[in-house]
């Protein structure tokens, strides 16, 4: 992390064209609404112009159609969103790897580690494990029995990697993420009447440049490998069933469902808390907003949504027994549309 950089090293770094004082040092990123007189801001909407004049920021990243007027020194984007992403790598304050292997670590004598890898302590790479060059390996991590990692992967503390798990290159597995365990998979046996295991004996494959965030889970296969495409992102305490296929640059948000061998296309957007029932396509650049159910295949682009909207508990309560009736009133409606064609046919 810098202590400080200025607005004319920002411009030449990202070929941004600025307006002002081109000496203006700035220490670090904040909201228009937040930033001090020593950070930089951003104006992503137009319609949020008006809060330019009341930020103490020292300055701003905004469009040039919005830069007329402004009295702070400008950094012109015409993606500020972007701009946002790559100068806040400049003030990014994650701990780099060390390139070291701490004592505390477990590593079995077939693995193969290559140049600069990084284990914290207690991590635990079992037999067969097979490292690319510059992969850091968190606190605490397991990584099963012939696992294999990509060059520049990053692992945070206690990831759990299970046995046979492949992970591409340039990725990140954030802390409590656990890749590999068993599907979900039973069979019902009459003869005992108890519940049989199906064993998961497939893996799970993570493409390139895949972010998997904390707690996520991700469950190997039964018939085929759960797979993860190039360039999908996963948030927070995500649940990908066993036999899952995810196209690449897809991204989903926290706490979403995703149920065993559904297959999921690229570039699609699904919304946090989304369920996902087993065992249907969805098509290439599909949006799913936040809470529905997905219920059946879907085959073309677009947005979808399912449930109802937010209303006043007394509303909602009395929909409730008009729910209850709807398939009554139904079939009231559809006899009295038959009785009306009857009487027009007289």
């Amino acid at each position: 992390m810098m202590a400080s950089i200025s607005l004319g090293d920002i411009a030449q770094a990202l070929n941004l064209t600025l307006i002002g004082d081109q000496s203006v040092q700035i220490s670090g990123i904040a909201s228009l609404a937040d930033a001090g007189p020593d950070q930089l801001s951003f104006l992503f909407n137009s319609a949020y112009k008006p809060l330019l004049g009341e930020s103490r920021a020292a300055a701003v990243v905004l469009r040039q159609a919005d830069a007329a007027g402004c009295s702070i020194p400008v950094l012109v984007s015409e993606q500020p969103r972007m701009t946002w992403a790559l100068i806040a790598r400049l003030f990014d304050a994650t701990p780099k790897p060390d390139g070291q292997i701490h004592p505390a670590a477990t590593i079995h004598p077939t693995a193969n580690l290559g140049e600069g890898v990084s284990v914290g302590a207690h991590g635990v790479l079992e037999a067969g494990c097979v490292i690319g060059d510059h992969v850091t390996i968190g606190p605490g991590c397991v990584l099963g029995e012939g696992v294999s990692i990509g060059p520049r992967t990053r692992l945070f503390a206690n990831v759990s990697l299970y046995h046979g798990v492949r992970v591409g290159a340039d990725c990140i597995v954030h802390s409590g993420a656990v890749l590999g365990a068993d599907g979900f998979g039973f069979e019902f046996d009459r003869a005992s009447a108890a519940l049989v295991k199906i064993p998961q004996i497939y893996g799970v494959t993570i493409g390139d440049w895949v972010e998997i965030g904390a707690g996520t889970t991700i469950d190997r296969g039964a018939l085929n490998d759960t797979v993860i495409g190039n360039g999908v992102k996963l948030d927070n305490q995500i649940q990908i069933g066993h036999g899952v296929r995810i196209g690449a640059n897809t991204a989903i948000s926290g706490c979403t469902a995703i149920a065993g061998s559904t297959r999921i296309g690229a570039y699609c957007l699904i919304g946090g808390g989304v369920g996902i029932v087993d065992n249907i396509d969805i098509a290439d650049q599909v949006e799913i907003t936040a809470m529905s159910l997905v219920s059946q295949s879907i085959a073309t682009k677009g947005r979808y949504s399912s449930g109802t909207g937010l209303m006043p508990s007394r509303d909602w309560k009395r929909s409730i027994v008009g729910f209850k009736k709807l398939d009554d009133i139904l079939k009231r409606l559809r006899g009295l549309e038959a009785s009306q064609v009857q009487n027009k046919s007289r």
